[in-house]
């Protein structure tokens, strides 16, 4: 050990992971200056072209100088394929390296979340979601103005073929809704996206930097907790590496995990917190035998369905190097053109199931077609050499729910992750039927104008039997991992309480999307910068 806990600097509180949480958590905290700050990053600084234009998430995602790039384990439903899991290693964490697709999720889920975690319905976090919000929109009762993210409506932005994908959603059925985070997410939309002026909102923008002018704030970047320090039950701080060298730093008050839904349990077990077999077996000494810390693992899981267009799409901008050059400039005179968007540009939620009020699918219309990369080795988006989109699905709320185990006791190997997709009857079904309701929406007079062929799945796959083979080998994850330290208030099913307290351990917290219960209905952003927001106001009552 390079440094002795008798000489180690102390704060009062260390908040592992400067993500989309923790960097709120950072400067909620700290705000009053009374509080000492830690943040400690395993990234560096997000001040790159890739994170900032927004359209440049497309190379961010395999980017490991910013980039976890996890993979899973081989995957049952998924005739043994692997699925690549990008993640946020810098500032910011994943909301540096989304699509930034806003969305708060549906009132019945927060409502689900309250069965387990009084405190965390959806009259207790609406008024959260409204306050941390600046939006460019239409003015509404629901929707906030003035708050520290930027949320953009972007609808006289967007290519024309989605005005074309909102007509047939309506043709189809399906109502176009011009705010799905208003009073109903149901309907057909174009996205809000986090972003100002054409650059990134990501929460290294909006909370951490306004954070770092204070000087009760110090946030050391390439610093990778190892484990927590601990005494007996009681967290007493962190060790951490930070350039070839083992560091300690000591917790006055508490420490908050907010590392994400991978790297927050991944922490916990290598400290000794976690299904005692499991670190028994691994070589980690138990502390704490809580079964929970890694279960409930849940992720939304897509497909695509992909068209040849008999229009120009993006393709033809954002493929040649002159239109990419053209778009370039277009981007640095005025922050506009398709580098400031996410190719995600419309979409929507639809509810095609009786017996809810909520949405059971998610949709997505991107106006550029591509070839998604089976790995992380090459780069997520090239598009393809001729007019092409895609019409994407995703069920809202899988059953299947899968688990994250350490690999080994060194704290620098990728953890095991399983997601169990397509684990259930229930959503093997909602697959299929996303894909029917992709097709009755190409086949609605003002796309199927456009659409010279569908490419995949292909017209010649129909029967259910085919489909759930297209949907074996070619869905993919949607990237909203989430649950692995769920909320809850009985220990025996639960990794924290509603405080975000983890139960039978002093002085540690965890905020971040690992908290999550059940998966919202929607994407995970947002209800992510929202638990950062909530666990602030509970540790400052928690401190008065």
């Amino acid at each position: 050990m390079s440094q002795s806990s008798s000489d180690a600097p102390s704060f009062d509180s260390i908040i592992v992971g400067a993500g989309s949480a923790g960097a709120v958590l950072a400067d909620r905290l700290s705000a009053d200056g009374q509080r000492s700050i830690l943040v400690l990053e395993a990234g560096g600084s997000d001040l790159t072209p890739w994170v900032r234009m927004p359209i440049g998430y497309g190379k961010a995602f395999y980017d490991h100088r910013i980039n976890w790039k996890y993979s899973t384990e081989p995957i049952a439903g998924l005739g043994e394929r692997t699925s690549y899991w990008p993640r946020g290693k810098v500032i910011g964490g994943s909301s540096s390296i989304n699509a930034m697709v806003y969305v708060r999720g549906h009132p019945e889920d927060y409502d689900d979340w309250a069965n387990e975690a009084p405190g965390w319905s959806w009259a207790d976090v609406a008024p959260i979601f409204k306050r941390m919000e600046d939006w460019s929109g239409d003015a509404h009762p629901q929707r906030g103005s003035g708050g520290r993210l930027p949320v953009c409506d972007i609808s006289d932005e967007v290519h024309p073929l989605c005005k074309s994908y909102l007509q047939a959603a309506a043709e189809a059925g399906i109502p176009i809704n011009p705010d799905y985070n208003a009073e109903s997410m149901q309907g057909a939309s174009i996205y809000q996206l986090t972003t100002s002026n054409g650059v990134r909102a990501s929460t290294a923008a909006c909370y951490l930097r306004p954070a770092q002018r204070r000087a009760n704030v110090n946030v050391i970047t390439h610093a990778h907790v190892t484990r927590l320090l601990m005494e007996g039950r009681t967290v007493k701080g962190i060790v951490y590496q930070h350039r070839g060298q083992d560091c300690i730093a000591l917790a006055n008050r508490e420490v908050i995990l907010s590392a994400g839904a991978i790297n927050s349990p991944q922490i916990l077990q290598l400290s000794g917190i976690g299904p005692g077999e499991l670190l028994q077996d691994k070589g980690v000494r138990v502390v704490l035998d809580a079964a929970h810390v890694g279960k409930n693992l849940q992720d939304h899981l897509g497909t695509d369905n992909l068209y040849r267009a008999r229009v120009p799409t993006l393709n033809q901008t954002l493929r040649p190097w002159l239109g990419r050059i053209r778009a370039g400039l277009i981007y640095l005179l005025r922050r506009s053109g398709p580098l400031s968007l996410s190719v995600n540009q419309g979409g929507g939620f639809v509810r095609t199931r009786p017996g809810s009020g909520r949405p059971d699918l998610q949709l997505y219309f991107s106006p550029l077609s591509y070839s998604r990369a089976p790995s992380g080795q090459r780069p997520l988006m090239q598009p393809d050499p001729f007019p092409g989109f895609m019409l994407g699905v995703n069920p809202c709320r899988p059953t299947s729910r899968g688990e994250l185990k350490i690999r080994t006791s060194n704290p620098l190997a990728p953890p095991e992750i399983q997601p169990n997709y397509l684990a259930t009857a229930e959503d093997r079904s909602a697959m299929i039927d996303g894909i029917r309701l992709v097709r009755r929406i190409a086949e609605a007079p003002s796309l199927a104008t456009v659409i010279d062929a569908e490419l995949l799945p292909g017209p010649e796959i129909t029967s259910t039997e085919e489909l759930a083979t297209f949907v074996r080998d070619h869905a993919w994850s949607v990237f909203h991992a989430c649950g692995t330290c769920r909320m809850g208030t009985d220990p025996n099913q639960s990794v924290v309480d509603p405080k975000l307290k983890v139960h039978g351990v002093e002085g540690l917290r965890v905020a971040d999307a690992s908290v999550f219960p059940i998966i919202p209905s929607g994407n995970t952003n947002a209800p992510s910068i929202m638990v950062g927001e909530k666990a602030a106001e509970l540790i400052l009552q928690d401190n008065d």
